[in-house]
C-alpha cells in the first residue's frame, strides 16, 4: 500500500506540468510606501497563485506595480502587455486579486481589458467571474464605476482631511527644508527644528530680508556653503529651490494655501522668523538688488563687486595675471574710454589701504564707553516706545476686523465677478497685515532681551570692524563691506582709496570723536 502511494506521487511529481494551461499573476498597490510598509503585493500573490492551483494553472511570471489604478501607461502591466504579445500562443491567463487591482477607473479598466484580450489572453480573479455575455460584461462595468467611486470618494475625503488639519493650523505636506515632524500629545504629528538645517535656513532668510545677501545668488551660495545642506545630482542648490524656501510663509510660523482656500493663519510650529521678515522678503524679491553681485566672488578677490573705478565709477574687476614664473593677483578696470582702462592695480596694495580703512574706523576706549551709554540710553527709550506702541497695534486690529466685516458684507453682495476678485484681494492683504499686526503687538507685550544681549553682536563689530574681516572667511568679508559700506567705495590707481561714505553709527562715533557733538552732562 506503502509503495502504491510513492509511486502514484512520484508520478504525479513527473507529469507535473504537462497538459496543463499557463498563467501570469499581475499585483498592484497605489504607493511605493505601501511596498516597503505593508505586505499587500505579496498577499495578493500568495491568494492568485492558490485561485491558479484551484483552476490547475501553471504560473510562469509574475509582474507588479506599485502605482495609482488612475493610470494606464505603468511600468508593470507595460511589461506584462509585452510578455502576452510575445507568447499569444499559450493562451494565457491573467489572474487578479480583485477588480480594483487593475484599474480604479471606468476608462482605464476599459482600456486595459482591451488590451489584454487583443493578446489572446483571458483574464480570471478569484474575486469575480469574468464573462462575454451581457449580464457579466455589465456586473464588471459596474464594479468598475464603484471601484473608480471609491478611489475618487476617497480622494475628496483625503483633501477634506488635509484642509481641515491645515485650517487648524497644522502643516500637512513635506516637511520643508529646517524642520522635521514629531509626535506631540493631543496634536498628532507637527513639525518642529532640525538642527542644524534650522538655523542655516534662517540665517538665510534673515541674511536676504536685511540686506546681508543682495541677490538670491548670494543665499544659494550661502546655502552650499554647507555640507549637510541638501543639494541636487550637481551638489548644487537649485535657484528654485532657493525661491521656494523664501516664498514660504511656513518659516515664519503661519500656513496659508490658495489651492486649499486656506487664508493666513499662525501654525503649530516655531517659527525661524517673523511674519514682519517674511513681509520684507517678498517686498525684497520683487525689488531689484542695489549692488550687483558676481557669480565669480571668492576668496581671492573679496572687494570685487564693492570697488568702483574712480575714473569713471564703474566697479573694478579682478584676475590672476601670469608673470614669467607665477601668477600675479590684480584689479583691473575694463569700462572702454575709461583713463584707467586695462591698467593693473596691485592686489595686496588696495586691499591693505582697505584694512587700514578699518582699522581707522575702531573707536579710541573712552569713546566707545561714551558711545555704549548713548546706545543704552537709546535702548530704554525704544523699550518704552515699544510698549506704546503695542497698545496702539491692538487698537489697529480692531479697526482692521472692522474692515474686513464690511469686505465681506460687500462681498456677499457683489454680482460682478470682477468686484468679487477685487474684494477677495483685499479681503486677503488685510487678513496679512492683520496677522502681522498681531505678531508685532504679541512682541511688544513680552519681556525685551536685555541691552547686553540685543546689542552686544553690534557693537562688538563698531568697536573693532576689521576683527571680522581678519576672520578670512568670503561671507564675513562680505558683511563687513554691506555694513560698513554699503554703497561701496572708489579706488585711483595712483592716488589710493577715496573717502567712502560710512554708515550711521561710525558717522556719529566720528562726530564725537571731533566734538561736534556734545554730551549731556559733559
Amino acid at each position: 500500500m506503502k509503495q502504491s502511494k510513492n509511486a502514484i506521487e512520484a508520478l504525479v511529481h513527473k507529469t507535473k506540468g504537462v497538459g496543463m494551461d499557463k498563467a501570469v499573476i499581475y499585483c498592484r498597490v497605489s504607493t511605493k510606501r505601501q511596498t516597503k510598509e505593508g505586505d499587500g503585493l505579496a498577499s495578493q500573490a500568495t491568494r492568485c497563485r492558490e485561485f491558479a492551483r484551484y483552476r490547475n494553472l501553471e504560473v510562469v511570471e509574475v509582474f507588479q506595480d506599485s502605482q495609482s489604478g488612475s493610470l494606464i501607461d505603468r511600468p508593470g502591466m507595460q511589461a506584462m502587455l509585452k510578455y502576452l504579445r510575445s507568447h499569444r500562443r499559450d493562451n494565457l491567463t491573467v489572474i487578479i486579486d480583485d477588480l480594483s487591482r487593475l484599474a480604479r477607473g471606468v476608462e482605464a479598466h476599459i482600456h486595459l481589458r482591451t488590451a489584454i484580450s487583443s493578446v489572446g489572453a483571458k483574464l480570471a480573479s478569484p474575486s469575480i467571474e469574468f464573462g462575454e455575455d451581457s449580464d457579466s460584461v455589465l456586473v464588471e462595468h459596474l464594479l468598475a464605476s464603484v471601484s473608480q467611486h471609491h478611489r475618487q470618494k476617497n480622494a475628496e475625503q483625503t483633501r477634506n482631511r488635509r484642509r481641515a488639519r491645515m485650517l487648524n493650523g497644522y502643516w500637512v505636506h513635506f516637511a520643508p527644508i529646517g524642520y522635521k515632524y514629531a509626535s506631540k500629545p493631543g496634536h498628532g504629528k507637527v513639525l518642529v527644528r532640525d538642527e542644524p538645517l534650522a538655523s542655516i535656513v534662517a540665517e538665510g532668510l534673515e541674511g536676504y530680508a536685511s540686506g546681508r545677501f543682495q541677490i538670491r545668488a548670494e543665499v544659494k551660495r550661502f546655502f552650499e556653503q554647507f555640507p549637510e545642506f541638501p543639494t541636487d545630482a550637481k551638489g548644487e542648490v537649485s535657484n528654485e529651490h532657493v525661491n521656494r524656501i523664501l516664498s514660504r510663509v511656513i518659516y515664519a510660523g503661519h500656513i496659508q494655501s490658495d489651492i486649499m482656500n486656506v487664508s493666513l493663519r499662525p501654525a503649530h510650529n516655531e517659527p525661524l522668523i517673523s511674519l514682519e521678515t517674511f513681509q520684507k522678503i517678498q517686498q525684497r524679491m520683487q525689488e531689484k538688488p542695489k549692488i550687483a553681485a558676481r557669480k565669480d566672488l571668492n576668496e581671492d578677490f573679496p572687494l570685487r563687486g564693492a570697488v568702483r573705478c574712480s575714473d569713471c565709477d564703474n566697479p573694478l574687476t579682478a584676475c590672476w595675471t601670469k608673470g614669467r614664473s607665477k601668477y600675479y593677483p590684480y584689479y583691473y578696470c575694463f569700462a572702454k574710454g575709461c583713463e584707467s582702462y586695462g591698467k593693473a592695480i596691485n592686489r595686496e596694495k588696495l586691499e591693505g589701504e582697505f584694512v587700514s580703512l578699518l582699522h581707522k574706523l575702531e573707536p579710541s576706549p573712552p569713546l566707545f564707553k561714551v558711545a555704549t551709554k548713548m546706545f543704552e540710553t537709546w535702548w530704554r527709550y525704544r523699550q518704552a516706545q515699544i510698549t506704546q506702541r503695542g497698545q496702539s497695534m491692538v487698537r489697529e486690529v480692531r479697526k482692521l476686523d472692522e474692515k474686513i466685516e464690511q469686505l465681506m458684507d460687500r462681498l456677499v453682495e457683489a454680482d460682478s465677478q470682477t468686484m468679487v476678485k477685487a474684494y477677495e484681494k483685499r479681503v486677503k492683504q488685510l487678513e496679512t497685515d492683520k496677522a502681522v499686526l498681531v505678531e508685532k503687538s504679541g512682541q511688544s507685550m513680552r519681556p525685551m532681551r536685555s541691552f547686553d544681549a540685543a546689542l552686544r553682536t553690534a557693537l562688538d563689530f563698531i568697536s573693532n570692524p576689521h576683527k571680522l574681516w581678519d576672520s578670512g572667511r568670503l561671507c564675513d568679508r562680505r558683511a563687513v563691506l554691506k555694513l560698513a559700506f554699503p554703497g561701496g567705495f572708489q579706488y585711483h590707481r595712483k592716488t589710493g582709496l577715496r573717502t567712502a561714505e560710512t554708515p550711521l553709527p561710525f558717522k556719529v562715533l566720528g562726530e564725537l570723536m571731533s566734538k561736534k557733538i556734545q554730551m549731556a552732562g559733559h
